[in-house]
């Protein structure tokens, strides 16, 4: 380890000379070096050596299991289009292959493209790459669906990162969360490309029965020859899309008929493991929560805020039910954390300390009216039957002025008791 810094500390280029590379430099020895600096003794606080890029390692982590079991979906929703390996295991080795396929280039194409903002604005600043996009990174091609043209990505993943954050003075400086700002963006930009439900499901240039899957080398050459040493299936282009295939995810079989309409295409089996139509990383329940405790039981992610964004969910799921004014209203209150992405966005992006209220009255306050605000756009709004995008957004929007109002009133009562 001694050998690996000497080496690092004898690359280092000059910051005033080479800039940029002194970002890259600066970026990648921070990564693999916890700092070296310690408090003294007499100081008041005790520090410790996780800095922000593990703080973000142990997110990226926690996401894990949901890209695993999203990979591994998007091969299943594939072939359940074509009526073949109708069993979750079946043909297993096809099923992972083509989520790969699918989901390795949106996540290329999202790193490379903020990473390159961020080194750029980093050299310009004469500073090492800031850590936030870590996470945003990971992030945004989880909310995505496995077919989401690469060009379109590029420019959301753009914008959320220039004016979404840099413009605010980068990492620590943002108001809103940059990988809800990349799918809004996506949503009012492009709405065919994120909605519907041919999008959810992958590998055909349009969802109707008798289509054949559009396979390219990677299908036909790499992994067909690999696949072909084991004596493994093979994918075959001449499967066609069978009669009846919707891909509609269950929110909006949902928004039409309700829960028995939902129960009718899909087991709440398969709602909670999560072997259905949806954005990639946002179907598999368990496993959002396996690697949400790893970042709530770690003080990384408040769980404050996640708490009370249930506490909201089901607050307004019995009220709805009450009302039961549409078929989305009358699905019963702890089944709609089996619908959609609310797992998603309240343990992994209504926690983010930068876009989140600070204070501990203002975390509960914050949640609540996450959870509250995303049920209510749910089971209303008639042109999108989610909400957690658009309630974390919003709610991001006020939380320094919740904040602020909790502060002042503590000074006031601080100042009334001397």
């Amino acid at each position: 380890m001694k050998r690996l810094l000497k080496y690092f500390k004898k690359i280092e280029p000059d910051k005033t000379k080479n800039p940029f590379l002194f970002s890259v430099w600066e970026s990648f020895f921070t990564f693999l070096f916890v700092p070296d600096k310690e408090t003294s003794g007499t100081g008041t606080h005790i520090k410790d050596k996780m800095d922000l890029k593990r703080l973000m390692t142990f997110v990226v982590l926690g996401l894990i299991p949901a890209y695993i079991f999203g990979i591994y979906n998007i091969g299943h929703q594939h072939f359940l289009a074509l009526g073949q390996y109708m069993g979750f295991w079946e043909g297993w080795n096809l099923k992972f292959a083509h989520g790969l396929i699918k989901l390795v280039p949106i996540l290329v194409v999202t790193m490379v493209v903020g990473l390159g903002w961020e080194f750029y604005f980093s050299s310009k600043k004469g500073k090492g790459i800031e850590e936030g996009f870590l996470v945003s990174g990971a992030l945004i091609p989880l909310l995505m669906p496995p077919d989401i043209p690469l060009w379109i990505l590029v420019i959301a993943v753009s914008f959320a990162v220039v004016l979404g954050k840099e413009v605010f003075g980068g990492t620590g400086m943002n108001i809103w969360n940059v990988a809800l700002l990349a799918r809004v963006f996506i949503f009012f930009a492009y709405p065919l490309s994120i909605s519907g439900d041919s999008v959810w499901v992958s590998g055909f240039d349009d969802l109707v029965a008798g289509m054949h899957p559009d396979y390219g080398w990677w299908h036909s050459g790499f992994f067909n020859t690999i696949f072909d040493w084991f004596g493994l299936d093979k994918f075959d282009s001449h499967m066609a899309i069978v009669d009846g295939f919707s891909g509609a995810t269950p929110l909006a079989i949902a928004k039409e008929g309700g829960w028995d309409a939902v129960t009718h295409a899909f087991s709440t089996h398969d709602l909670l493991w999560g072997t259905i139509p949806g954005s990639i990383g946002e179907t598999s329940k368990p496993l959002l929560i396996l690697g949400g405790l790893l970042i709530l039981l770690t003080g990384i992610a408040d769980w404050r805020i996640t708490i009370s964004a249930v506490i909201g969910i089901i607050f307004s799921g019995l009220l709805f039910n009450l009302w039961g004014a549409t078929p989305l209203m009358t699905i019963p209150w702890y089944y709609q954390f089996y619908l959609g992405g609310a797992l998603l966005a309240i343990i992994f992006m209504a926690t983010d300390p930068v876009t989140a209220s600070g204070t501990f009255k203002g975390k509960w306050i914050y949640g609540f009216m996450i959870g509250v605000i995303g049920m209510l756009i749910r089971v209303i709004n008639p042109a999108y039957p989610e909400g957690w995008m658009l309630a974390i957004l919003f709610m991001n929007s006020f939380a320094p002025l919740i904040d602020h109002y909790i502060i002042s009133n503590h000074i006031k009562k601080r100042l009334k008791s001397e």
